[in-house]
């Protein structure tokens, strides 16, 4: 993989830690998502999102798919991984910005996260891995993030460290001029709150996240624009990582 331009904001960088089977089975499920044993939980913006109880943590795990009428998958994926334009489009940020392991030499990032009143926030160490696949002929962005721990990056007064997490999200194009998306999801925020205000927290936040983001992907080009970032688009196609399957 090359080196990305010194001011990008993307950060994926081949970790090591997650396999090529990791990324198929995540860029398999865009055209094929496995929902058995799923239940329907909440649908908005074309986009459903399922559930599924886990006994062994006694919490939800989520997938979401569907088509985002309007938006390039390319583009979509590209703001996915921007950590620096996150932080102007995602008011929950409170610090987002890459961080490596003094001791393995391991990058990733370090997310701290607004929880509202009176839950206290939330922060995240992990890693986070792109890559560009052809899969069945289509062009397939995938995105893998797990959390890790970090040696110079300890737990902070006032947050909670979040250090059960797992995300997939793999993008394709619809055959139009939209985006097909599928994404898995899992967290345990500890702590005891409560299975009423969780529900209510995926119910609400999942249309206001997919809204934002929309909004976010069709904004991104002049984002670009007015930081002096107009040729990046072109230089960050140069540093996916290419898989054929």
């Amino acid at each position: 993989m090359a080196t990305p331009p010194p001011e990008a904001g993307i950060h994926s960088k081949p970790t090591g830690l997650f396999t090529d089977d990791d990324f198929l089975n995540a860029a398999k499920q865009v055209q094929n998502p496995d929902l058995q044993g799923w239940e329907f939980f909440v649908e908005s913006m074309g986009v459903k999102m399922y559930r599924k109880y886990s006994e062994a943590s006694q919490l939800y795990e989520y997938k979401t798919h569907g088509i985002m009428d309007d938006l390039d998958p390319e583009i979509c994926a590209m703001v996915y991984l921007d950590w620096q334009y996150r932080k102007k489009w995602d008011s929950y940020v409170l610090d987002l910005h890459p961080i490596k392991d003094e001791v393995n030499g391991n990058e990733g990032i370090y997310w701290g996260v607004d929880y509202p009143w009176p839950l206290y926030d939330r922060d995240y160490t992990f890693i986070r891995e792109g890559r560009m696949m052809m899969v069945d002929g289509e062009r397939t962005w995938v995105v893998l993030s797990r959390s890790q721990p970090f040696s110079n990056c300890p737990e902070k007064s006032g947050l909670v460290r979040v250090d059960d997490f797992l995300q997939s999200c793999a993008m394709q194009s619809d055959g139009k001029v939209g985006a097909k998306a599928f994404m898995h999801y899992y967290d345990n925020p500890k702590g005891s709150i409560p299975t009423w205000l969780i529900n209510w927290a995926c119910k609400t936040g999942v249309p206001h996240f997919l809204s934002t983001m929309h909004t976010a992907v069709l904004g991104y080009k002049d984002y670009l624009k007015d930081e002096g970032k107009e040729h990046f688009m072109e230089e960050a196609r140069k540093f996916w990582t290419v898989n054929e399957s």
